[in-house]
Parts: structure tokens; sequence; C-alpha cells
């Protein structure tokens, strides 16, 4: 038994059993994880997945209880090999920000600038997804630190502080109909072709429970991750947007105009979100305190370092960084 074989396992239950994705994710071939499988199947001797042909379907009983002894040794040769760098880099190395599209290109700059200007050696990595997809590799240990509006205050293994409130905004041509109403209504609004984000992001539940409480039935002709791609087919004429109101920043030349609709849908919180547990380099407590200057960095470690269990008063450390 070796470590390849137990990541294997590992990427498997991860990418569903997509033994393409697992050899790309792992920089091997697809031949030479089956015989990974083939091998430790043999020597425990017992069938690891479920099979149909040669495609896996999912994973025995045995399986799933090797997954689960697989990926604790694989987190804790993790914190072996992370360990000394955790004392001895503390003013250089990478810190991993998995963020939405939305807080990368509006929200972070100026906080990015102001990191880089502390620590000059500590290379950045930006990695933009869904804020299910900023969850995952929180929890995974694959980003120091998540940034999105929804889903990380609500895991048990995150631990999450507010960054800053925001409200949707409205980008119509400067003709619009709606340009001459004071204030915007639901009902108005619900007339219109609507292009906003996607399922899960930026605050789109709270737009569709302000129209499904007022009993209304939103037009939603196109919605997409990216506030930019919102903005670019509102240019076109295909709608009014509904976006976040620091994606509204427009330009003199601009043939759109923002309208305020706070009174219209809940306001949004971003949220700052850690791995529960796990410690980290002094330049990762710095970022959020840039960020957010009433955290204090006592404060931020104190619920970071705290178990799941809150009735523990010991906190529990992961050097896996």
């Amino acid at each position: 038994m070796n470590f390849q074989q137990l990541k294997i396992i590992r990427e498997a239950a991860r990418c569903e059993f997509n033994l393409t994705e697992v050899a790309n994710a792992l920089f091997t071939s697809q031949s030479g994880v089956s015989r990974h499988i083939r091998d430790l199947e043999d020597e425990l001797g017992v069938e690891i997945f479920i099979r149909r042909g040669k495609r896996l379907l999912g994973m025995t009983e045995p399986g799933k209880a090797l997954l689960t002894i697989a990926e604790r040794i694989l987190d804790e040769a993790g914190k072996v090999r992370r360990l000394a760098d955790v004392f001895t880099s503390e003013s250089s190395g990478v810190l991993t920000i998995a963020t939405t599209h939305t807080q990368a290109r509006y929200s972070l700059p100026r906080v990015i600038k102001a990191f880089r200007a502390l620590y000059p050696n500590v290379r950045l990595e930006l990695n933009q997804g869904s804020p299910q997809e900023i969850v995952s590799m929180l929890v995974a240990g694959e980003a120091d630190v998540g940034i999105a509006s929804e889903q990380l205050v609500n895991h048990s293994a995150l631990a999450a502080f507010p960054w800053f409130g925001w409200h949707h905004a409205l980008l119509v041509p400067k003709a619009h109909e709606l340009t001459r109403q004071d204030p915007v209504s639901l009902a108005a609004l619900s007339r219109y072709p609507l292009i906003t984000y996607r399922q899960g992001i930026t605050g789109r539940s709270k737009v569709d429970r302000a129209f499904h409480a007022a009993g209304l039935k939103p037009d939603i002709v196109l919605s997409a991750q990216d506030s930019d791609v919102v903005k670019t087919y509102v240019e076109l004429g295909l709608g009014v947007g509904i976006l976040a109101d620091q994606a509204c920043q427009l330009d003199e030349h601009s043939s759109l105009v923002r309208l305020d609709v706070g009174h219209l849908f809940e306001s949004n919180t971003v949220w700052l979100g850690l791995k529960r547990g796990q410690l980290q380099r002094n330049y990762v407590w710095q970022f959020l305190e840039l960020c957010n200057a009433n955290l204090s960095i006592e404060e931020i470690k104190r619920q970071a370092l705290s178990l799941y269990d809150e009735s523990t008063t010991e906190p529990v450390l992961d050097f896996q960084i």
C-alpha cells in the first residue's frame, strides 16, 4: 500500500468515479490509475469500487471505510510535510484565496495592493469559483482563505468572519422606463425581462425570495456567474440587470444608468472563511485584518482555532496549510 493509491481513492470519490478526471488531477495516466486500484484490491482481498464493465459506479462498503481512513492518513501526512513551513516561513510563501468573480474583480484589488506592500515575498493565487466550490476548496485544504456572500457561514468545518454588507442594484439603459419610477417597485420590475446571477451565487436566493414573497414570477431570461457578463447583455438590450451594487461601476461614456433598489431585496454580507482548527501563517491572519479593520487578529485566531464541538475548550490545530 502506498500514498499514491490512497490519493487515487480520495480523488475517485471527489471526481464522482471518473478515472479520466482522477488521472488529470494526479498528473498521471488513466491506465496507471486503474493499475493502482487493481493492485490495492488484490492486496486487501476486497473490492473497493462498484463496477459496470470498466466503469466505476460507486464504492462498496469496504471502499467507503477505506476512504475515511485514506483521508485521515493523507491529512496527517500533509501536516508533517507542512509543519516546518508554518514556523520558518513567516514572510514568504503562497496565499491561496478562493473567491467569487465579483469579489475578485471589485472588492479585492485594494486589499491585495495593501497586502503586497506588507508581504512582497508572498505569492498570491486567486481561484475563482461558486460558493459551493469555495467551501470544498477550504475544507480540502486547497485554499487558505475563502470569500463569498453565501455558503461559508453555514458550514461547521469553517470559521466565518464578516467583511462588508451590500445590496443589489439595477442597470438599465439611460432612456429606460424604470428610470422614471421613484422608487422602483417589484411589480414594475417583474414586467421586464431580467438578467442576473445564476442560482447559488451573489445573493440570487434573496432576489428569488423577494419576488416569491410578493406573489410575482420574474422573467429571468439570462443568468450568469460573472457580473461583467450580466452587464454585457444589459448593454445589448436583452433585459434589466440585477447586480451587486459594487459591480455597478460605470464610466461617463456608459450607455447604462444605475438604479438603487435596496428597498426591494434583503441586504447581503460578504464573508471571509478559514478552515476551522487549521494553524495558519501570520500573513493569513493579517490578510483578514486588512479586509476588515474591525477584526482583531486575536479574535480571528480564537474563532478559527476552536473545535467543531463548542463544548470543548481546548483548540485543535491542523498543520495542513
